[in-house]
């Protein structure tokens, strides 16, 4: 009986199209498979959120409470928020089990060890990078190396205009821009819209963080 438990086990883990959380179990941090179709417009903070718990879920993950790593400006009466802050401590892992940061500090750290490879989806894939085709590695956050609000935040993640823009990261820490090795905070967007987003790298997407 033990033999055909463990047999069972292993199939599992290698079956195709099978979830890498369903066989780690510790899965707390992924950049989104998927974009919301509507560019930066996320639907806010609120929508975000509720994207990376849909995506966590469908992973076998929707057992924590997943936050997306964004920042918003004060407006309508509501103070600014820090992507850092939203995120809970940590440690974070990816959906094969890599720790990619300890805590906070570490996550804004030159230790941390996000990357290409390290960076997967919430179903284990690595995303395209610079020399792919299509780039896809602006990775939308709206903050600064130290985790607070840019200021470029496509109107707290409403807007798919072609106009304003986002502060993006390079989840695999090469290309252009003011800090191309940063995974966060790297340089502006050209524009909300997702073809804005598209011509210069980009897919809309977004890193999320189980904050709890």
């Amino acid at each position: 009986m033990k033999r055909i438990v463990v047999l069972g086990f292993a199939l599992a883990v290698m079956a195709p199209g099978a979830p890498a959380v369903t066989a780690q179990g510790n899965m707390s941090f992924f950049i989104t498979s998927t974009g919301s179709g509507k560019g930066a417009d996320l639907g806010g903070l609120a929508g975000a959120d509720a994207h990376c718990q849909a995506l966590a879920k469908a992973a076998g993950a929707g057992n924590r409470e997943w936050r997306a790593y964004l920042s918003a400006t004060a407006a309508n009466g509501q103070p600014a928020v820090n992507a850092k802050d939203r995120i809970g401590a940590g440690p974070w892992f990816n959906a094969k089990g890599v720790q990619v940061a300890a805590n906070v500090a570490d996550l804004h750290s030159d230790n941390n060890k996000l990357s290409k490879e390290n960076s997967l989806t919430e179903k284990g894939d690595v995303v395209n990078g610079r020399g792919d085709k299509p780039n896809q590695h602006d990775i939308l956050t709206g903050s600064n190396l130290d985790g607070t609000v840019s200021g470029a935040t496509c109107n707290n993640w409403t807007s798919s205009a072609g106009d304003g823009s986002a502060t993006v990261g390079h989840h695999d820490r090469q290309g252009g821009g003011a800090n191309p090795t940063s995974w966060h905070s790297a340089h502006p967007s050209k524009g909300c819209g997702l073809d804005n987003l598209r011509a210069t790298g980009g897919e809309a997407y977004f890193y999320c963080f189980a904050a709890k």
